[in-house]
């Protein structure tokens, strides 16, 4: 039996050292021509690098490099960041906006988020926001059926993101009552929507893979619990990564995709005791957060890592260890590692023709929609839709049968069954139109529904609440 010692620290000393050596945060216009330098210096903790990105990201903002180094207790990180068009952050409001997020970035293990944020709706409080968390093996017209499902029941559906890889989907929903404002206190009608739901999922696959299949309603507040992180743990729970062996190459351990060129390799760095992990793939916004959430959340802390995009290729490598054991000396941890990584770049692809939708907003809109798209006989591979004030914006991945682009002429279907709405289609296998290289693409581009856009549509608000940082 292997006993593993692990320090004991407790969290009013950690506070204590906090209060002594509060975080410092640089923002550096000066240093590098074409991008804005945000230097970080602060106490480490398990997860606090995953905050830091998580943070950078949800302002929209593209990490172009990222200098990580953090042992001894203490972490030294440098990222290169622009905003969507390629440019650097020169106002002064979103400059103190990231030193005041970036210093106030707390770790919270997967219990402590889980507790706030999963509660039962039929067992808790009234809530006016429900999420509606649904995991299952995908086909052709799943998202479909649950819209509608939402529509018949009287429920609007605020926010929406989709993700389907190696066919299973992952979806989390936000729902208010379409009838009428404020809380959702009837029991009944959410216990119904979970039950019909849960038919929806379980039909066509004769009983099987029960243990994928899952319904949960919450009573979670959009900002608590972050979604895509959220989705990275569903998939990673029901083992969707599994599927990847396919990418299993014979060359010591290295994966790759044949068309993505994605390659992953895991190798041991006698002597430190760390395990080197160098990834290269496609580049695309949230590369590296999907990197760094998936090692989070399999218990590996990064030590050092040096992350390059250069478009359309990125290279990182990262010096890790799992927390509180080495597992990595057993093969079969060694290759799980790997084939998550690959499930991580994976499942955020945009494979099939995406179409962008403004519309106003209004009941049954994605029910009516999506419903288009059933009918024809496509697939939707990737959905992220959100409501800002009265205006639906959201994207739309649709395929054929074969996991080919879905004919254009979808879109006019579409546009002539939601009504005056501007629809742009464009071409996206591993989505060109969303790697860095669309830093030179017009303003003119349809907004994506995310807490980045609001944030900047709010700015001037925002720079009335900010507090000096402490040098």
């Amino acid at each position: 039996m292997e006993i593993i010692y692990q320090p004991h620290i407790n969290r009013e000393i950690e506070s204590h050292i906090e209060r002594i050596h509060p975080p410092r945060v640089c923002i550096d216009n000066d240093s590098c021509r074409y991008c804005t330098v945000v230097k970080i210096d602060r106490a480490n903790k398990h997860g606090i690098l995953l905050e830091m990105i998580q943070a950078l990201i949800d302002l929209d903002l593209i990490i172009s490099k990222s200098y990580i180094s953090s042992d001894g207790g203490w972490l030294m990180d440098v990222f290169h960041v622009k905003d969507q068009i390629g440019n650097k952050l020169t106002d002064k409001n979103l400059v103190h906006h990231i030193q005041q997020t970036l210093c106030d970035c707390k770790t919270r293990s997967n219990t402590e988020i889980l507790s706030e944020t999963v509660q039962h709706c039929c067992e808790g409080p009234q809530h006016a926001n429900v999420a509606i968390e649904v995991i299952g093996t995908d086909r052709p017209g799943l998202f479909s059926e649950i819209s509608a499902v939402l529509m018949n029941l009287s429920f609007n559906i605020t926010s929406a993101t989709v993700w389907v890889h190696n066919c299973k989907v992952a979806c989390i929903i936000y729902v208010e009552d379409a009838s009428k404002p404020g809380p959702i206190n009837d029991t009944e009608r959410l216990a119904q929507v979970e039950d019909d739901i849960q038919r929806v999922i379980e039909a066509h696959d004769g009983g099987r893979e029960k243990e994928w299949r899952s319904v949960r309603l919450t009573s979670s507040t959009v900002g608590h619990c972050h979604t895509e992180r959220r989705l990275h743990q569903m998939m990673y729970d029901g083992g969707d990564y599994e599927s990847c062996h396919a990418c299993h190459g014979d060359n010591g351990g290295e994966h790759k995709r044949r068309c993505d060129g994605t390659h992953v390799s895991v190798d041991r760095y006698e002597g430190r005791g760390y395990w080197v992990v160098n990834v290269k793939s496609r580049d695309r916004p949230k590369l590296l957060f999907d990197i760094v959430c998936v090692l989070t959340d399999m218990q590996y802390e990064v030590f050092h890592a040096a992350v390059t995009s250069n478009s359309p290729m990125a290279e990182q490598e990262y010096f890790i260890r799992n927390k509180g054991s080495s597992n990595l000396d057993n093969e079969t941890e060694k290759q799980r590692l790997t084939l998550c990584l690959i499930a991580a770049i994976e499942r955020r692809a945009s494979h099939g023709l995406k179409i962008d939708i403004r519309t106003q907003d209004k009941t049954g809109l994605l029910s009516n929609a999506t419903r288009v798209i059933r009918e024809n006989g496509l697939s939707i591979t990737r959905v992220e839709f959100g409501v800002q004030g009265e205006t639906a914006i959201g994207s739309l991945y649709v395929s054929d049968c074969s996991g080919q682009d879905a004919n254009e002429n979808i879109a006019e279907l579409m546009k002539r069954e939601i009504g005056e709405s501007i629809v742009l289609v464009r071409n996206s296998p591993y989505s060109v139109s969303e790697s860095s290289s669309s830093s030179n693409n017009s303003r003119d581009v349809i907004p994506r529904f995310s807490i980045g856009s609001m944030i900047w549509s709010h700015l001037e608000r925002l720079s009335n609440n900010f507090i000096p940082i402490r040098n």
